[in-house]
């Protein structure tokens, strides 16, 4: 199977430690970082994807949100830049060991950061970035 993943997630998934909105939504999320661990690709999509998937049933959901799209854009071009290719939807990226370690060497450094601004999740990510993320549950 493929996980389906918006730009910014691909940042979000470098810190995730099992904190979120809701505990379907914290369930869905661990479920998904097992998948990923366990070596599935990532597809590449527009909007809301398969972590998003918790949060769909309420028509208010941040999700569709102006800013959560221009997060995405951001964090395509950060991670873009990063791999040396477009991160386009469509795109289906290989999420192993060592593209980790690089994106959370990037991340620590702040070079794919621009995604993160007025995140209410920022401050989690910093920490646990500094604490060499520690405890993150995508390996």
């Amino acid at each position: 199977m493929t996980i389906r993943l918006r730009p910014h997630h691909l940042l979000c998934l470098l810190t995730y430690v099992g904190k979120g909105y809701s505990a379907d939504f914290t369930r869905n999320y661990d479920a998904i970082a097992g998948r990923l661990s366990a070596g599935e690709n990532v597809l590449i999509v527009d909007g809301p994807d398969d972590i998003c998937a918790p949060l769909l049933s309420d028509a208010t959901a941040h999700c569709r949100n102006e800013s959560v799209i221009e997060r995405d854009g951001k964090a395509a071009d950060d991670i873009g830049r990063l791999l040396g290719a477009g991160i386009e939807p469509g795109a289906t990226i290989e999420v192993g060991p060592e593209l980790l370690v690089a994106w959370r060497t990037a991340f620590r450094a702040g070079q794919t950061r621009a995604a993160c601004a007025g995140c209410e999740w920022s401050d989690l990510c910093s920490a646990i970035a500094s604490d060499g993320f520690a405890g993150t549950l995508v390996s």
